[in-house]
């Protein structure tokens, strides 16, 4: 007897149907075909062990699994539930007319219950568009699934359920989400608020610019001055996700398995820190089965690179194309993928290898020359992608014993997200471009026009700072976010000096 079911395969951050048809027949053997990778072909013993510890059996006859279309590589445990249910229905030992109508994935354990499968989200999206009428899979994914509007999603623990549900008709409960609900109940609790920072008021405020304009930011500093923890708390005030953005950030965490158990949508931008000894693949992903990578697991949030030059210049280099297109893309001899990746690139890094670069009073200092060295392992293509570069100097005693709170990430959200309203009006014709950081020369040209007193400001700045050629574009980007967060119209000259203070690393007398 032929049966048809229906599961799913993920490629990039889509999902593709796939067709698994089981042919029991008279003879012996079990042949699974369709590129199937190793876990697939395991699945085998996982359904004989899950059946019989269920009272059923695992048919002692000529078996033909079929995946179709069959020239895509299928890999992952997911498929087991699918087979199960298909070995099942082609055996006689259930009835199911109606099988067809449903995307079946989870994984077995030989007890017969399910362990959690990734790409729950995308796999639900695609079932919604062809059709079916609902989606079975693991509980611990059945929230991913119910985000999804007009699809029926259904969570068990047990193959039980499902083979009770097709034969006897016994219902299973069907999960339903409140997306909305759910997603703004969540945005007003950050886990990291700038209330808890004591003193750098004059870093809270460049923070402010780079999340008001998604500037990418640099911060130098010695130990302990607060760099990491200023950067764990910018998600914090950058502006919500709209309802778009948390379903494409969700769909990029599934895929990898990311998404917290019994979470249905992702309400919080993404904080990424890999470590420095990560490699280039990791970063923007790949790998023989391609994955995203850590810049497309920040994509609508942060991704923070603390110690900067301790990162592998091959590594650093890989992100400078992602960077400016906002997308990598993975080619391999027989498929393409293309991951999302606009994110935030905040770094930070001491200004020497001893990290206490012209400070007379630390226990350690660097020469001239061995600062040059450790500053030369960031090429100048990288710092070019980066806005504002600001000097972080230790909190001194008086305000760490302080006992007044700072001003709380969500006073300062509410500013940055009026700035950034601003700026969706101004591009709203422009395609691609949504916030300041995003403009092109030619948009510079058009909204950052200066009059007179503060062009003449920006000439001297650059002529007695020694500021580079690429200091000046950047200038004028962070000076139109500066103006954005005051409301007006025109840049002005107390804008652009802000800005100038802005280029530390552009200084050619910044080594001392």
């Amino acid at each position: 007897m032929l049966v048809k079911v229906y599961g799913s395969a993920v490629f990039g951050v889509e999902a593709t149907t796939i067709t698994v048809e089981v042919n029991v027949d008279t003879g012996i053997g079990y042949h699974l075909v369709g590129l199937p990778d190793s876990a697939v072909k395991e699945s085998s013993f996982r359904i004989a062990a899950a059946l019989k510890n269920v009272g059923r059996n695992f048919p002692g006859k000529k078996i033909t699994v079929n995946m179709a279309p069959a020239d895509l590589r299928k890999e992952g445990s997911a498929y087991d539930l699918t087979f199960a249910m298909g070995i099942l229905v082609a055996s006689g030992q259930i009835k199911a007319k109606d099988i067809a109508d449903f995307i079946i994935m989870g994984e077995l354990s030989l007890d017969g219950s399910l362990q959690p499968i990734k790409g729950a989200l995308p796999i639900a999206i695609k079932a919604k568009e062809e059709g079916f009428k609902g989606i079975i899979l693991p509980k611990q994914n059945v929230k991913e699934a119910a985000i999804v509007a007009g699809l029926d999603a259904y969570g068990i623990e047990n193959i039980d359920e499902i083979i009770r549900f097709f034969d006897k008709g016994e219902p299973l409960e069907k999960t339903v989400i409140d997306t909305r609900k759910e997603f703004y109940s969540e945005l007003e609790n950050p886990e990291h608020d700038f209330a808890d920072v004591k003193g750098q008021e004059s870093i809270k405020r460049c923070m402010e610019i780079a999340a008001a304009g998604g500037h990418n930011i640099i911060l130098i500093g010695p130990p302990g001055s607060g760099k990491t923890m200023l950067a764990k708390r910018l998600p914090s005030i950058l502006p919500p996700m709209t309802l778009h953005e948390a379903l494409e950030t969700t769909k990029i965490h599934s895929v990898v398995g990311r998404v917290k158990e019994n979470v249905g949508l992702m309400a919080h931008r993404p904080f990424r820190s890999p470590h420095h000894t990560i490699s280039d693949v990791a970063l923007v992903g790949g790998g023989t089965y391609p994955q995203p990578g850590e810049i497309s697991l920040s994509h609508n949030g942060v991704l923070f690179l603390d110690e900067l030059p301790e990162f592998k210049r091959s590594v650093l280099e890989v992100m400078r194309q992602p960077l400016e297109d906002r997308e990598v893309t993975i080619s391999r001899a027989k498929f393409t993928v293309t991951y999302p990746s606009s994110f935030m690139l905040v770094a930070s890094m001491n200004p020497s290898p001893s990290g206490f670069f012209n400070d007379p009073g630390s226990p350690s200092t660097s020469s001239p020359m061995e600062m040059q060295r450790y500053m030369g392992k960031i090429s100048g293509p990288l710092l070019d992608r980066i806005d504002i570069h600001i000097e972080v100097t230790p909190v001194p005693f008086e305000k760490l014993s302080e006992e007044r709170s700072g001003e709380s990430s969500v006073e300062i959200r509410k500013r940055v997200t009026a700035a950034r309203e601003r700026q969706t009006e101004r591009f709203v014709e422009t395609e691609n471009v949504h916030y300041n950081a995003q403009m092109s020369v030619r948009q510079i040209r058009k909204y950052c026009a200066l009059d007179a007193g503060s062009m003449q400001l920006l000439k001297v700045a650059m002529e007695k700072l020694n500021l580079s050629a690429r200091a000046y574009d950047r200038i004028l980007k962070v000076s139109r976010t500066i103006a954005d967060l005051e409301n007006s119209e025109n840049i002005k000259g107390a804008h652009i000096s802000e800005a100038i203070q802005y280029r530390s690393l552009d200084r050619e007398g910044w080594l001392g």
